[in-house]
């Protein structure tokens, strides 16, 4: 009698532990799935900086916008270097590297 009471009493413990587990991980993913639409709300607020500092650097870096800077007094000292400054390594030596 005494065997079959411990038998079921360690059984009963092995129960609520895996109970207890399993409740644990559901209240885990309850908590992640609240959090869920707020995550996601950042998200979508960091992919839209991302998409406009994208179409910033897309305007800056238009041709056109890059020759009125060119044109500024603080850029005066750039210069378009002259064909025979520009120094052309063979495709070969830059294969190697």
């Amino acid at each position: 009698m005494k065997g079959v009471l411990v038998r079921l009493g360690s059984c009963l413990a092995v129960l609520g532990a895996c109970v207890y587990s399993y409740l644990d991980a559901q209240n885990d993913l309850t908590h992640l799935k609240i959090r869920l639409p707020e995550v996601e709300k950042q998200l979508q607020l960091v992919l839209e900086e991302n998409r406009r500092l994208s179409y910033e650097v897309d305007q800056f870096e238009n041709p056109s916008h890059l020759i009125e800077l060119a044109h500024h007094p603080e850029f005066s000292h750039l210069k378009h270097p002259l064909l025979k400054e520009i120094l052309i390594v063979p495709e070969v030596f830059a294969a190697n590297q």
